[in-house]
């Protein structure tokens, strides 16, 4: 078990907002109400623009980042803490108060200033071994693929969530787009993930027109050590009314052949999967609960083995 809170302890209950009042919130609000995980994300996220500050790492700095959280996972929180200190990064506590899970957050101190870096964080379980990751690369620019992921994390233990730290469109050209670029924070995350054989599903949200015919379009990449899960992601959200295409048996739109975390993945031979989510899951409460409830039946797997 990790070291007792050094850097300050938030208590948070289960996501209460109803689907009029969507406003993203703290984890306390000034009038001393508490909120979920989801809210605790979406709050962080709510600033994202196109204009949203982004600078590219250095490769030192990637490795400084990816190296701290390695040491979380290996449940060395006080070295973590150092090691994520060298580039401002700090580590805290949040609690959930309606589960009583715990998360350590791990996020960049830059958040707050005038040209913020959008390096993203990172929230890991502690109170369940590591399993599987989430990652939202697109936050925002995908909308609500990080209430997704958060709500994902909070259903699910022994799970890691990396979330990108800016709109993919801020900064110069398109480097701010972890999924296709291997010189961000987000990436070298996800490798250290990936190095130690933890699973990982990907979400990301589709416009309407990309595939007319389908709901979701799920996919393994380049490799095939999760076209299991895949199945069984596929089933459990057919069961619920939705159509799939299934890119590990047919040829579909957007299969994110060129994703970055995702061939990494198949070359460390580690399960992994890439989801594409259209506007009407991402956007109705129901159908939220529905895919996230879909999704577990895949980490409940990953957290077999």
């Amino acid at each position: 078990m990790l070291a007792a809170v050094t850097a300050g302890v938030l208590s948070l209950t289960q996501c209460t907002s109803s689907s009029h009042d969507d406003r993203p919130r703290s984890a306390a609000d000034d009038d001393g109400s508490r909120t979920g995980l989801e809210d605790v994300v979406t709050g962080y996220t709510a600033g994202f623009s196109e204009d949203s500050g982004y600078r590219r790492p250095s490769r030192a700095e990637r490795h400084a980042v990816a190296e701290g959280v390695g040491l979380l996972l290996d449940r060395h929180r006080a070295r973590a803490e150092r090691r994520l200190a060298d580039v401002d990064f700090q580590v805290r506590t949040v609690t959930d108060s309606g589960t009583g899970r715990r998360y350590a957050e791990v996020s960049d101190r830059s958040e707050d200033a005038a040209a913020p870096r959008g390096w993203g964080r990172v929230y890991v379980d502690l109170d369940s071994p590591i399993r599987w990751s989430v990652q939202v690369p697109h936050p925002v620019a995908d909308r609500n693929t990080e209430r997704l992921g958060a709500a994902l994390l909070s259903r699910s233990s022994g799970g890691v969530m990396v979330l990108a730290g800016a709109h993919r469109k801020a900064g110069r050209g398109d480097e701010a787009d972890v999924a296709h670029h291997r010189r961000s924070v987000f990436h070298a995350i996800c490798d250290e993930l990936a190095k130690r054989g933890v699973p990982g599903i990907q979400v990301h949200g589709m416009a309407d027109d990309s595939a007319p015919r389908h709901d979701v379009v799920a996919s393994t990449v380049k490799g095939r050590e999760a076209v299991r899960e895949g199945r069984d992601l596929a089933d459990a959200l057919r069961r619920r009314g939705y159509d799939v295409c299934r890119a590990w048996a047919r040829s579909c739109p957007l299969e994110g052949r060129k994703n970055v975390q995702g061939r990494n993945a198949w070359a460390q031979e580690t399960e992994f999967l890439h989801v594409e989510f259209s506007p009407k899951i991402r956007d109705r409460r129901k159908h939220m609960k529905a895919a996230v409830a879909a999704m577990t039946t895949v980490t409940r797997d990953w957290r077999r083995m």
